[in-house]
């Protein structure tokens, strides 16, 4: 499969490039990993939003799902325009205003979710991890017909739990939204180190870091996570394609 970053940052998109979006794909079929600000737009860059049937929100923060409204309504013109035939189906954590949201425009479904769910949808079978966050959130681990595997943490402190849900990915999407002196627990977020500490106990080599922070360098980001010495990680940028 493949993973196209759509967008990557945290909070609040920069120019031209988009809050946390990505478009998993195999055999011509797709899912969409959150839809925060800009995603909408972006998206249509490597798939055309009528050949999107499925959009899976980690939580409900603007950053993940802002564009979720954008969505529905793209859906209920083309099916009115008759360009699409085929329903979208949102799936997110239970919440009775975005379910009412979903439903008052045709066209779409709305499917909740919890940490016991597993959907299958086309080749990939998803599972979730309720995670540490300020809201019910939860990480994601999509597995292929193949039994190839991409873990997205979305957003989350450390937790020895989340490592054993991400053990022995193939790739690891992973938030890291502070410096290594920034303290993730209190902010409902990891720093560098916590995320080196996170691939080190999953026994994954094939890191992106993701959810990045509007300040600092970078790089910094990356240099830290090398001395926890749990191998390699990459910085997200948008358009990036991950073979998994």
């Amino acid at each position: 499969m493949k993973c196209t970053v759509v967008g990557m940052w945290g909070g609040f998109p920069k120019k031209n490039e988009p809050t946390s979006g990505y478009l998993v794909e195999k055999d011509g079929f797709a899912i969409l990993l959150d839809c925060g600000s800009g995603v909408a737009a972006h998206v249509q860059n490597y798939i055309d939003l009528n050949a999107l049937h499925h959009v899976f929100v980690s939580h409900y923060h603007y950053d993940h799902s802002s564009d979720l409204g954008t969505f529905l309504f793209s859906r209920m013109i083309n099916t009115q325009l008759k360009r699409v035939d085929k329903q979208l189906n949102i799936y997110g954590p239970a919440d009775n205003d975005v379910k009412s949201r979903v439903d008052k425009v045709k066209q779409n479904n709305f499917h909740s979710y919890n940490k016991d769910s597993t959907f299958q949808v086309g080749p990939f079978s998803i599972k979730f991890h309720k995670n540490a966050h300020s809201v019910e959130t939860y990480a994601m681990r999509i597995t292929d017909d193949a039994g190839h595997s991409l873990v997205y943490t979305a957003d989350s402190s450390y937790r020895k739990s989340l490592a054993r849900f991400a053990e022995d990915a193939d790739v690891l999407i992973t938030e890291c939204s502070l410096y290594e002196e920034e303290d993730g627990e209190k902010m409902g977020h990891m720093n560098a180190r916590d995320v080196g500490m996170l691939a080190e106990k999953a026994g994954v080599e094939k890191v992106i870091l993701s959810h990045l922070p509007h300040y600092g360098n970078l790089e910094e980001l990356a240099e830290t996570f090398r001395k926890v010495g749990a191998g390699e990680a990459v910085l997200a940028e948008a358009g990036m394609e991950i073979e998994v």
